[in-house]
């Protein structure tokens, strides 16, 4: 899977963030941006990460045009639209 650039939309630990900037994707953290502005933000990512604070409905998802994977760090899928993604990732193959 080519990533080249991630959003990280919640606080998450910084080996997270060095882990993958280590593996040369591209890194922007941007937190508690609103739905808004994370739909504004989203097509410019291969990628997004997650906690709970972040909602990631059908409208991120469909609007993330490059978006490959979510993922999620911590327990738990509550925040993000099962359904959307995997929809998006069968319309893709």
């Amino acid at each position: 899977m080519d990533i080249k650039k991630v959003l990280v939309a919640d606080a998450v630990d910084s080996s997270c963030v060095n882990l993958l900037s280590i593996n040369s994707v591209e890194v922007d953290c941007k937190y508690k941006l609103s739905k808004e502005a994370l739909i504004a933000e989203i097509p410019k990512y291969d990628g997004l990460i997650v906690r709970s604070d972040t909602k990631v409905t059908a409208e991120v998802i469909e609007a993330g045009k490059n978006l490959k994977v979510i993922g999620r760090a911590g327990a738990g899928v509550d925040n993000i639209d099962i359904n959307t993604a995997t929809a998006k990732k069968h319309s893709r193959t």
